[in-house]
């Protein structure tokens, strides 16, 4: 299965929820993520930008796309950012096929004639 990293921002009114009623968002997500054919490998509250980031594990891009659209459908997270993550292994074939693959930049030097 693949992995992916989900960040996510609340908005105030689900802080506002969340401080009045604290609770384990990773267990609150884990029967959907199943639902959709996932795992939860773990989820983190933290600093910045992003208020929550976890990784899952999906079988494919399109459950990880539902997971995404359902928890921003919701309305209690401003911003949801969901990135595919490589293995190391997957990477370096990702690096020998762009050496093979023949593209040129707009600015490689234009052969002369």
């Amino acid at each position: 299965m693949a992995h992916y990293l989900v960040q996510v921002s609340y908005t105030t009114e689900a802080w506002a929820a969340m401080t009045a009623n604290p609770q384990d968002r990773e267990k609150a997500v884990q029967g959907a993520i199943e639902k959709l054919g996932g795992k939860v490998e773990r989820f983190w509250f933290s600093f910045g930008d992003y208020d929550v980031v976890g990784i899952m594990e999906m079988p494919d891009n399109v459950g990880a796309a539902a997971f995404s659209v359902a928890i921003a459908a919701g309305g209690a997270c401003k911003a949801v950012k969901t990135t595919p993550l490589l293995s190391i292994q997957e990477g370096l074939e990702a690096m020998r096929k762009a050496a093979t693959c023949g593209y040129k930049p707009a600015t490689a030097a234009t052969p002369t004639r």
